[in-house]
């Protein structure tokens, strides 16, 4: 078993986006794998097993449509199913940009708002964007 914790976080990652394309919560998951939800949790984390591989894994795998073997060619660097590859993404638009369109939307939109209120605003949507790495 390939125990390369960047292997194991490509895993995570890929079983993750293979969830999320299925629009199914972790829970969802769980549910039809039929294991627990940390267990879940704990692949999406790409968490390196101590010892042999565990079962819930290739149980998720099979629960997302991957075919038999596909945990263990990912692991070794193989191809995701589903088309899901490594790719590096770079932003659509940068964040000064979207918090100039955020702020001019604001003005137009919020009657009687203060300066200082569409500029927190502003911050507290750009903050949430961030913690979501969306930008």
């Amino acid at each position: 078993m390939n125990r390369d914790p960047k292997m194991w976080a490509r895993l995570g990652h890929a079983l993750a986006h293979g969830r999320q394309a299925q629009g199914l919560s972790q829970g969802e998951l769980a549910e039809r794998a039929n294991v627990s939800i940390g267990s879940v949790q704990s692949a999406e984390a790409g968490t390196v097993p101590k010892a042999r591989m565990p079962y819930t894994v290739p149980a998720i795998a099979k629960a997302l449509g991957w075919p038999p073997g596909s945990v263990d060619t990912v692991l070794d660097g193989g191809d995701v199913p589903g088309g899901w590859v490594d790719a590096p993404v770079q932003p659509l638009i940068d964040e000064e940009r979207l918090g100039e369109i955020l702020t001019n939307s604001m003005v137009r939109h919020m009657d009687g708002a203060t300066g200082a209120e569409i500029k927190a605003a502003t911050k507290a949507a750009l903050d949430a964007l961030r913690r979501e790495g969306l930008i």
